[in-house]
Parts: C-alpha cells; structure tokens; sequence
C-alpha cells in the first residue's frame, strides 16, 4: 500500500469537505465522502464525522470486501460505496450529502428535467430513489439509476453522486442544488403569474411521444438501423429549419468501443448528405454498446453521457454546442428508430 498516495487522497478528501460545508452544501454531521486508492481499497469518512471539520485521522482505509484496516467507526454508508465501486471500475469518487433544496423538492417531486441548458446539458434528467430506511439497505436500485446519470437522489435522505475525482462529483451536487433552486424560484413566479397550470401541462406533454413496444425494432449500429436513422433525419421539417438557421454544416461521426465500427454522417445545412465510415470526422462520438443502448433507449442524454464522461467526444465541445438545438433535435430522431434490447 503506497502511504504517499494514502496522505494526498485524504488531503483532498478534507478539502472537498470543506468545500460541501462552506457552499451550504453539507449540514452537522451528515453526509459522507469516499474516494479510491486502487483496485481493492478505498478511503471512507468515518461516521459521526462533519465534513466542513475532517482531520485524517476522521478518514479510514477499507477494503472492498468490507474490512476496515484503520481503528474507528465507519460511515454507516460503508455497503453504498462499496458496491458502487464494485459495479463501476472506473469511478474514483463518490460524495453523499444531504442537500437542503434537493431534498425538498424530492420530497414532492420524483425526477427533475432542468430547463437551464447548461444545467441540462451537465445533470440531464435527474430521477429519485425510493429510500425507506435512515442508512441505505438495498443498494441495488441505486446502482441501477447511477447507470443512467452520474447524480441521484435518494428519496427522504439525500444525493449520491459519482465520478472520476472528487471535483467531479462536487460540480454535480452544487449544479444540481442550483437547479432544484432554479426550478423552484421559476414555479414560485408561475404561481404568481396565474400559470402553474401551463406548468403541469407541459409536464405531461413532455412524457409522450415515447416509441412504442408495437414498433419495430433495429441491432444497434447495423446498416438497416443507420438507413432508418437518416430517413427520419432527413424527413424531419423541424430539423431542417434548425439546420438551415444555424447552418450546421459538419462532419459527425459516432463509434462503438467494443468493435471499432464507425458510421459517419456528412450535414449540410441540417440534412444528412452522405454516410461513411470516416473515423476522423470533425466530431466523433465513442462509447461501448450499453451507453449506445441506453442513448438510443432515451435512458441516458448525448450531451449529458458526453460531459458526465460516459461517451467520449473528439472535437470541439464549444464549437458543436454552437448547434446544440439541432443537434438535440437530431438525437430525438435518433431516438424515434427502436433499437433491440
């Protein structure tokens, strides 16, 4: 065990910490931090501990079989950070806090869509999980959603959220406490304006228009899938006067990890002019086959999957946000093209 490595990890965790309390982000002597050593260890605040206040000696040292090498008590949290660990290799941090405004609005709601772009482009769709018991008992559902976003709620306690630093995981619970704050102050308004009618209407608006079970269905990344995706792009009325707006004009190009296959889509003005197989478009999009299926699945958004790292983005992020509206546009088109399971 590399004790240098130890001593730079927890510094870092104490200063996340800090970083939770001084934003109002962490309360008395809730909340937990965890961040990974290597394969088999993990570092764990200890319970009974406040994160504005850790010392190292608050942070011990867990293998991830369960067993504590450092003397104390740790977070009765242990099972969650263990499994998330467990599930997701590549993950080297995990922050738990209980966030005064997300807690709320979760009391009452059970998923958020920000309506922010910058805040929908981070967080996407934000859903709860139920949460029956004061520390989490059945990890498994927690798992699940952190499949499909970076950032959860637990419902009745707090956030989860995961990444590759702490930083990370700290950006998410701050953007996402700045959302709930934003959607509340916006419904606050509406109520005073008389329209909190409209509200819920667009709300459930926005819940149809899922493909339906009857429809058929595609392999993934196979010639028929790409041909159905360019007909419903190129048919599109709405996509074409996005296109030709904005003159989204480029290359796009999108790869599955596991077997190398590449599909690019050459646009002009909106409208795909020709596919190749040029892995050195303008823009390429990577990712293995389960972060595809859950694009295509509507379980995960693009720009969400790209800036939470599920999906790796070659290019210019600034310059293809410039097209952020038609390319969402094209995105849901994808997504009208039912993929097998």
């Amino acid at each position: 065990m590399n004790n240098e490595i130890i001593q730079i990890v927890k510094k870092n965790m104490i200063a996340i910490g800090r970083l939770l309390w001084e934003k109002d982000l962490a309360t008395a002597l809730n909340g937990n931090i965890s961040a990974r050593v290597d394969e088999e260890h993990i570092l764990l605040t200890a319970s009974k501990t406040c994160l504005g206040l850790l010392n190292e000696s608050d942070i011990l040292l867990m293998r991830l079989d369960g067993k504590v090498l450092d003397p104390g008590t740790i977070s009765t949290e242990r099972l969650v950070h263990n499994e998330i660990y467990k599930e997701f290799p590549h993950i080297k941090a995990i922050l738990h806090s209980h966030t005064t405004f997300a807690n709320a609005y979760f009391l009452e709601q059970d998923c958020l869509q920000p309506r922010i772009l910058e805040s929908r482009i981070c967080l996407g769709q934000v859903k709860a999980v139920p949460q029956q018991t004061p520390s989490v008992t059945d990890v498994q559902p927690i798992v699940s959603a952190l499949k499909d976003n970076n950032v959860i709620v637990l419902k009745n306690h707090g956030v989860v959220a995961m990444g590759e630093d702490l930083f990370d995981c700290f950006l998410l619970i701050q953007s996402l406490e700045e959302a709930v704050k934003v959607e509340c102050y916006s419904r606050l308004f509406r109520i005073g304006l008389g329209q909190e009618a409209r509200l819920e209407n667009e709300a459930r608006l926005s819940t149809q228009g899922e493909p339906g079970s009857s429809q058929k269905r595609y392999v993934m990344f196979s010639k028929e899938h790409i041909d159905e995706i360019v007909k419903a792009v190129n048919a599109d009325e709405s996509l074409r006067g996005l296109g030709e707006k904005t003159d989204m004009t480029m290359e796009l190009a999108v790869r599955l990890n596991e077997t190398g296959q590449v599909y690019s889509f050459q646009f002009e003005r909106g409208r795909i002019v020709n596919v190749g197989h040029n892995s050195d478009a303008e823009f390429l999009i990577s990712a293995p086959a389960k972060v595809w299926s859950a694009v295509f699945c509507r379980q995960i958004d693009p720009f969400v999957a790209t800036t939470q790292k599920k999906m790796h983005l070659k290019g210019d992020f600034a310059r293809i946000s410039r097209w952020y509206a038609p390319c969402s546009r094209i995105f849901e088109l994808w997504q009208q093209v039912p993929v097998e399971s």
